[in-house]
């Protein structure tokens, strides 16, 4: 390509409409009339200049072609004295005139077959694209010139078998060569470098019947991350910190008590949510011991993170540890939900995004500078529409290919509302019953507040959750301001902004994710440790429970942060994120330690999974829950009235009490009561109650009446 050298700039940024730069010192040199044309020797069409202005160190003129032009070809500006400057893409890439004019449907990446493998490139900016190959075990290499096809694609057809090839992209935009990795790349070398031409078909793994339930609320979801969940010393697998320690059943402690899938098997979750295990930057695949991190810096959309794996080399064996981890979970009746980072990208200039189509995939302020609502320099522009369906596509291959059974939206609120509802549509296609949930937070990002997907606008995104922090901070306290008590330690101000949230006044419950606890932000029992000190542990013990009882009872999606149940600790990180093993790894010790907590947690799970009336299926629902004891201190009670014929149980009535004060409970109504577990215990045996209870302890109470 030849290069030019650029004495002023120009940029189209419509269709039709270019704006010129021209340095003040050269204003008097570099004047209208501009002329466009594909090289000095062809026939020049003159601009007409709209206006113009001076913005400091340049003059700024706005001009107009007279008819759209068409993207792929080498245009050149010339000033009235025949100076010269090639026409950059601009922001026309981000009007919707260009969305219409280049949005493309059909598959594109590597298409591979044992005869042929086809390449597709959607890349309508660029002028030439070609693809690179090598075979690193004969040193072959080849580079293919691609072929300009419709609506900005380029395709090259390689006919002969290449599986185990290597391949990048060559796209020439704006005069300058890129090299990438293709962003449909579905498997990788180490470190993400090159992509792989593979056979999917040698993917395969035996497959189990998924977990599919009928509503999202009879789901309770167990957050953990893949290497986090297995490292301990004490964990008892053998595949520590990997995709095969979901493998691996029956595993113990040193102590003889159950671990890993085991463990959460027994404890009676139905869920469990991986942090993020595409491919990500942040550690090095080849010495996963020597880094750490959560994997919210994505990098291939597409492809397994490789430091999971047992040989990242393999571009194979990712994919396929991956999947059998996935099988083996289904295996044990086990959902496994994928926590998902489609709002931003770990390096935005290095990107396959931003080096195939500069400038298309993200959000841009007024002045053209990268959008922050992430906080990590660029937000996606899930509303465009190749962006809209690259998106989709993705999460299709992961549906399709590896079977999850759910989704976690990181960071949600940067997605649109359209993006988000396209997405349920494709996947009640795919696979009906998934869950689909997220970070309903509005973010300061270019998109009107009614197109973003956040807690406000939950009404139009009917079946996705949203987790809700408002039902958080009534229980726990705010999550920045470690001083700050919320009812479970002790704070009865609470009371109603919690009871608002049990009811579904804010968020309907059937898309209410109740949580106290995440990755993200302190652990309960680390923020106790600042915002409860005088108390001594078995009291913030007791406030533990009385938290996760609440977040277990309350109608809503329970969303529970491993370890969470016996008392995980981060010794104080707010933001672990990198932090190590050491503080993010779950300490199996703690699983022996606290096994009678373990036991009351599986019994609390137990009875809302028997109990249909702790489980709202429709907004409607929440008539079937009233309120009393108002007058009581430090005191949550409603009554809840049995919503289906076949449970026995035909009222129940759940008490959260924040203090360690006696007091009477006035029951609603003279029918006997049996009660079923105080702050200590389970199974107590036929105590029966008919006019009031008398309670003395910090925790949860639940009655029933037949």
């Amino acid at each position: 390509m030849v290069s030019v050298k650029r004495e002023f700039e120009a940029y189209l940024d419509q269709l039709d409409v270019i704006t010129i730069l021209v340095p003040e010192k050269q204003r008097n040199t570099y004047t209208p009339p501009f002329y466009i044309g594909k090289d000095p020797n062809s026939q020049l069409k003159e601009l007409s200049v709209v206006s113009s202005e001076s913005i400091g160190t340049h003059v700024k003129y706005i001009v107009k072609v007279g008819a759209p032009l068409t993207l792929g070809a080498t245009y050149y500006l010339f000033s009235s004295s025949k100076q010269r400057t090639d026409l950059q893409t601009g922001a026309v890439i981000r009007t919707k005139e260009f969305d219409e004019a280049y949005y493309y449907e059909e598959k594109l990446g590597c298409i591979y077959h044992a005869s042929k493998s086809i390449f597709r490139l959607w890349a309508p900016t660029a002028t030439a694209s070609k693809v690179r190959l090598k075979n690193t075990a004969t040193e072959e290499e080849f580079i293919f010139p691609m072929i300009r096809k419709d609506r900005g694609v380029f395709e090259a057809v390689v006919s002969r078998n290449i599986e185990g090839w290597e391949y990048l992209y060559e796209v020439c935009v704006n005069l300058q060569w890129n090299l990438t990795v293709d962003p449909y790349a579905e498997a990788v070398t180490a470190n993400g470098k090159e992509g792989i031409v593979i056979d999917p078909q040698k993917t395969a793994v035996t497959r189990h019947n998924p977990v599919i339930l009928k509503h999202p609320t009879d789901a309770i979801i167990y957050e953990t991350h893949i290497r986090d969940f297995s490292i301990h010393p004490n964990s008892g697998i053998s595949n520590n910190g990997k995709y095969l320690a979901f493998t691996e059943y029956e595993t113990t402690n040193n102590e003889g008590y159950s671990t890993g899938v085991a463990y959460v098997k027994e404890i009676g979750v139905t869920h469990i949510e991986l942090l993020p295990f595409n491919d990500f930057g942040g550690v090095d695949e080849n010495n996963p011991s020597e880094s750490y991190n959560w994997g919210y810096n994505p990098i291939h959309f597409n492809a397994p993170e490789g430091s999971y794996a047992t040989n990242p080399e393999d571009p194979y064996n990712r994919i396929i540890e991956l999947k059998k981890a996935i099988q083996a979970l289904h295996k044990k009746g086990l959902g496994v939900i994928m926590d998902v980072v489609y709002n931003h990208v770990y390096d935005h200039l290095k990107s396959p995004f931003e080096l195939t189509v500069p400038g298309y995939y993200f959000r841009y302020d007024e002045n053209g500078t990268p959008s922050n609502g992430t906080g990590v320099g660029n937000d996606i522009a899930s509303e465009r529409l190749m962006a809209r369906r690259y998106i989709i596509d993705s999460i299709e291959h992961w549906v399709k290919e590896y079977d999850v059974d759910g989704l976690r939206f990181d960071l949600m609120g940067i997605l649109d509302i359209e993006t988000m509802m396209q997405i349920k549509k494709r996947l009640n296609e795919v696979k009906p019953g998934m869950l689909i949930f997220g970070e309903g937070w509005n973010l300061a990002t270019p998109l009107a507040d009614h197109e973003k997907a956040i807690i406000t606008n939950s009404h139009k995104l009917e079946g996705i959750g949203f987790f809700n922090d408002k039902f958080r901070d009534s229980v726990k306290g705010s999550t920045f301001s470690l001083q700050d008590r919320g009812f479970a330690l002790g704070n009865s101000r609470k009371i109603d902004p919690l009871k608002q949230e049990i009811a579904g006044k804010g968020i309907p419950s059937t898309q209410s994710v109740n949580y106290v606890e995440s990755h993200d932000n302190h652990t309960f029992w680390d923020k106790m440790a600042k915002a409860c000190s005088e108390e001594n542990d078995q009291t913030k013990r007791l406030r533990q429970r009385l938290a996760l009882s609440i977040v277990l009872l309350s109608p809503g999606i329970p969303f529970i942060h491993s370890g969470q149940e016996f008392y995980r600790t981060k010794f104080g990180h707010e933001n672990s994120y990198c932090a190590g093993d050491g503080v993010n790894q779950i300490d199996w010790d703690k699983r022996a330690a606290f096994h009678e907590d373990i036991s009351y947690f599986k019994k609390m799970a137990a009875l809302r999974k028997q109990h249909p009336a702790f489980r709202f299926h429709s907004s409607l629902e929440s008539n079937h829950l009233e309120f009393f004891g108002e007058n009581t201190p430090g005191l949550i009670a409603y009554r809840l009235h049995s919503l289906e014929t076949i449970d026995e149980w035909k009222e129940i009535i759940v008490i959260h009490h924040n203090q360690r004060e006696r007091e009477i409970v006035s029951l609603p109504s003279n029918k006997r009561y049996t009660l079923v577990c105080d702050p200590y215990s389970f199974d107590l045996g036929e105590t029966t109650v008919t006019h009031s209870l008398e309670i003395s302890e910090i925790g949860t109470y639940v009655l029933y009446h037949t």
